[in-house]
């Protein structure tokens, strides 16, 4: 499965900059406002440590990492959602995306003009957020009456909709972000297909012209990344990542071999693109399987909780089709064996029926039915 981010913000914040370090395609970045006139895509790869410790026992062909794609638009400003800008053109491109990364300007540049005149992150999330709660707010409102017709034949599920859209419509003009409403699984699963841009999962970029020093690891050794929402700066409605992104954007234009030295001597234990990507794809609660042999190691996307079909299917609709069973072992387990053979030998391969729960670092092998 494919993971999309739609990068949103006020013009001039750093959003084709950060665009640009992600994906190494050189979006126009000028300093003024509207400069992006045509969405840019940009997909990446997701950076797992596992895949090449797996790849250099099993030496395949070809290494396969999963990966993100990057959408950015047009800044957007205040009024976009009556037509004021260029941004509220390409935001049905953002409708389409899985989640959104907002970036917000905090960084101090008397070169590089604000909008509003002034450097304010607060009021610059506000300003897009709302937007973005307008724009939401037109499509509702539009969706409402159709349904308020349909309702009228007494249909269930017609009365089950336009009720929904009361509600929405109700949370919407009180101002609030669609994420932040209680929906139940159903009634996330109606919203989902309105292609609502606020009830997406959301991380805020803030970019800063500081290094950010490396945090210390929480437990199970992951970095936080969620520092400035946890009684800190900020307490906003989505995860909270700092950094640097022009120094983002020197780093990716160095040559592979070169940027880790020069993460280290800023005294970093990664790039903060390392961190947004991977805060990115855990956004929508995702975990990597991998898959491994000769001709290919590769990684595999699957939601938190799926079952080994699902996973199977992933690779190919055959194999959840026909899905028998799946050989499975721990990646740690498979390099401290030594490859596949050892690992059988030592009797560290198990077999998983059709209620294993896919967990995140399993490599697998499925067999399935023709």
């Amino acid at each position: 499965m494919s993971l999309s981010i739609g990068i949103v913000g006020l013009p001039n914040v750093g959003k084709s900059t950060l665009f640009n370090a992600l994906t190494k395609k050189k979006a126009d970045a000028s300093n003024y406002p509207f400069c992006t006139i045509d969405p840019n895509v940009g997909v990446v790869n997701v950076p797992d440590e596992r895949l090449e410790k797996i790849a250099a026992i099993s030496k395949p062909k070809k290494i396969v990492p999963t990966v993100v794609e990057f959408t950015d638009i047009a800044g957007l400003v205040k009024g976009a959602h009556k037509g004021e800008g260029l941004g509220n053109q390409f935001l049905a491109h953002i409708r389409e995306c899985d989640a959104i990364c907002e970036v917000v300007r905090e960084f101090k540049d008397d070169n590089i003009v604000h909008v509003s005149g002034k450097i304010d992150p607060e009021s610059d999330r506000e300003t897009i957020n709302m937007e973005l709660i307008f724009a939401d707010l037109a499509v509702v409102e539009k969706r409402l009456a159709k349904a308020e017709k349909e309702a009228k034949s007494g249909d269930k599920d017609a009365i089950k909709l336009r009720d929904l859209l009361v509600k929405l419509k109700a949370g919407l003009e009180a101002g609030k972000a669609l994420r932040e409403l209680e929906l139940d699984e159903e009634e996330r699963k109606t919203v989902k297909g309105l292609g609502l841009l606020t009830i997406k999962p959301i991380i805020y970029v803030l970019n800063i012209n500081e290094i950010i020093p490396p945090t210390p690891p929480c437990e199970g050794g992951q970095s936080p990344l969620t520092p400035l929402n946890k009684g800190g700066i900020f307490d906003w409605d989505g995860n909270v990542l700092t950094l640097n992104a022009r120094l983002e954007e020197e780093i990716a234009g160095l040559p592979e071999t070169e940027q880790k030295e020069y993460i280290k001597e800023l005294g970093l234990d990664q790039s903060g693109l390392d961190k947004l990507i991977k805060a990115s794809y855990s956004l929508l609660g995702l975990i990597t399987f991998f898959t491994t042999g000769p001709d290919e190691t590769r990684a595999w996307t699957v939601k938190n909780g799926a079952k080994a079909p699902r996973a199977a299917g992933v690779i190919h609709t055959d194999f959840e089709k026909g899905f028998i069973r799946a050989e499975v072992i721990n990646w740690e387990k498979f390099i401290e064996a030594g490859g596949e053979a050892a690992a059988r030998e030592k009797g560290l391969i198990r077999i998983e029926g059709k209620d294993y729960a896919m967990q995140d670092g399993d490599i697998c092998n499925f067999l399935f039915a023709k």
